[in-house]
């Protein structure tokens, strides 16, 4: 018991060691821009920039803003507005918290306004790194094109998916990670939200929800509904796996040809 208890705290010193070495860069560069330019521009006058939207929300939760990544000539964030460091954030698994991931669906309609036409559904995913796997202490959904192989890999493997989390038989990008589906709502996202999907199904993700990354990828279920295949990682030291699950994506977005404005 001891031999595993000192294996564990190596493998969570040695992932810290690699989280502290990303965060070289500023880590707090996204909240910055979104607390010190975007709400400021939008409750002074009605403009978000350098954000593409502002949702002001409501309550103390607060709401979300909508960025283009630097990364990617389609790829956009979505932030919150309200001081939330990550995956790890108690407020998350909150009855009450924000639909993150449903505002982030939505947000999608920034890629196809850049795109200048409508994108299938089926291109895009959603990703939350985990806490080892990221370089910024402010919650963001990366909002881009999925892998190709990637997506090739899930709909080879759609139809042995359910409501139930499976550890999948081949891995992703080098990786091993579970998935379930989960059916989207009226509103087009994600039934459940993801966060709580997780902390609710995987065993011991609720007690350390930072160790994992979240990615929702949208299907057409079996059914012929549409949905998503939720997917999450769990960083660790075998496989050299932090838990970035935004390795899913592929921000170039092959599969669409970019317009020269955009390029």
């Amino acid at each position: 018991m001891k031999n595993t208890l000192k294996i564990a705290t190596g493998l969570l010193a040695a992932l810290a060691l690699g989280y502290s070495a990303l965060l070289w860069a500023d880590s707090d560069a996204l909240w910055n821009i979104v607390s010190r330019q975007c709400l400021p521009n939008q409750q002074a006058s009605g403009q978000p920039a350098p954000c593409a939207e502002v949702d002001l929300g409501g309550g103390e939760a607060g709401g979300s803003a909508v960025l283009k990544d630097r990364n990617g000539w389609l790829q956009y964030l979505l932030i919150p507005t309200a001081r939330v460091s990550g995956i790890e954030s108690p407020e998350l698994l909150n009855e009450r918290a924000p639909d993150y991931w449903g505002a982030a669906w939505r947000a999608r309609r920034f890629l196809e306004q850049r795109y200048g036409q409508a994108i299938p559904r089926e291109l895009l995913s959603l990703t939350v790194n985990s806490q080892y796997g990221r370089t910024q202490n402010q919650l963001h959904i990366h909002i881009s094109c999925t892998d190709a192989t990637v997506r090739q890999q899930l709909e080879d493997l759609k139809d042995s998916l359910g409501p139930e989390w499976r550890e999948l038989p081949v891995e992703l990008q080098g990786h091993a990670y579970w998935a379930r589906t989960l059916a989207a709502n009226a509103g087009g996202g994600p039934e459940v939200d993801p966060f709580k999907a997780l902390a609710a199904g995987l065993p011991e993700a609720g007690l350390e929800m930072g160790r994992y990354g979240l990615a929702l990828v949208a299907t057409r279920l079996a059914d012929g509904r549409d949905g998503f295949i939720l997917l999450s990682s769990r960083a660790s030291l075998i496989g050299a796996n932090r838990g970035s699950v935004e390795e899913l994506q592929d921000h170039a977005c092959p599969q669409l040809r970019a317009p020269a404005a955009v390029n």
